[in-house]
């Protein structure tokens, strides 16, 4: 498909407008669980000196995030008052420098 100027423009599948701001990363407050969520829907979670333990998809409903890894495992988790709690892990949005 053509994509014309006047085209609204697409949304990425990871972020929908109306849902949380999720994209960025994403860190356990010791360090050893890095999550990056990116603007195109997939995410990249690093655990201690593994970089890439964790990779797949994710959508935001809200405020509500659903995972889907490469392996097709699913896990969830919710943005509360700017804290991410994903299953068992409590992760705070890193800000940039």
């Amino acid at each position: 498909m053509v994509r014309n100027e006047s085209d609204p423009p697409e949304e990425a599948p990871g972020r929908r407008t109306g849902d949380a701001d999720v994209v960025g990363m994403w860190v356990t407050a010791d360090g050893h669980i890095r999550q990056e969520l990116r603007a195109d829907g997939r995410y990249d979670e690093a655990r201690g000196n593994c970089r890439s333990a964790y990779t797949g998809c994710y959508t935001v409903t809200g405020s509500h995030l659903d995972y889907v890894d490469d392996t097709g495992f699913t896990a969830t988790g919710d943005i509360r008052d700017g804290v991410l709690f994903h299953e068992h892990l409590v992760l705070h949005k890193e800000e940039r420098a």
